[in-house]
Order: structure tokens, then C-alpha cells, then sequence
């Protein structure tokens, strides 16, 4: 099976290994048909602490490394 991967702007970078990265997705109404954005937050792993805040980055699926976190930044 193969991993998602999600591009977004990271959001926080205050906590240690972790960075909090808002992903935006544009869809279509299913009956009014206008472009609607949506955004939401993924807690992925930084190993390295590399990435600051604003930064765009690439974010892949991985086995749960805490309750929250179960993303881990691409290189």
C-alpha cells in the first residue's frame, strides 16, 4: 500500500522533534459547485529540529510515534 503524502506551510515549530504543518485542499460544492477551501493540522516528526515556521514542506504517513504524531517530514 502506498503512504500519503501532504504538502503544506509549517504552522509551529516550538515543540522539540515535532512541527505542526496546515495543509490547505480546495474541492468543489457536491450541489452549489463553488471552489471551497479547507485546512487542516498534521504534528509530524522533525528529527533534526531543521524546519522553522513558514517554511514549505512535505510531510509522508508513518507508523504512530505518539498519540498525535504519525507524519514524518521528507527530506
Amino acid at each position: 500500500m502506498t503512504k500519503k503524502i501532504l504538502k503544506g506551510v509549517v504552522k509551529s515549530a516550538k515543540s522539540n522533534k515535532t512541527i505542526v504543518v496546515e495543509v490547505t485542499r480546495k474541492f468543489k460544492h457536491p450541489f452549489y459547485e463553488k471552489v471551497i477551501k479547507r485546512s487542516k493540522k498534521y504534528h509530524a516528526h522533525d528529527e533534526n529540529n531543521k524546519f522553522k515556521e513558514g517554511q514549505n514542506v512535505s510531510i509522508i504517513e508513518c507508523k504512530p510515534i505518539s498519540k498525535k504524531k504519525t507524519w514524518q517530514v521528507l527530506e
